[in-house]
């Protein structure tokens, strides 16, 4: 499962570039969790639990819904 959400967040990443961000994962827990590190200008922006749950988390759970329940940013 973790090359599949890891495909799913190279879909992402241009979108995170472009502002000067990137994304990496870090962990897949057994509870479905998706746990990514905010990068460059993405690293402790104001929007930065927006762009988690409202375009990352978002698109992890439509590619993969039995998979994904939540994403998470760790530091």
């Amino acid at each position: 499962m973790e090359e599949k959400i890891k495909e799913g967040l190279e879909q992402i990443r241009p979108f995170l570039q472009r502002d000067g961000g990137d994304i990496e994962f870090v962990e897949y827990t057994d509870d479905k969790v998706v746990k990514v590190k905010l990068k460059g200008h993405c690293a402790g922006c104001p929007g930065a639990r927006m762009t988690i749950s409202g375009v990352v988390e978002k698109i992890l759970k439509e590619n993969y819904p039995d998979d994904v329940k939540k994403v998470e940013a760790v530091e």
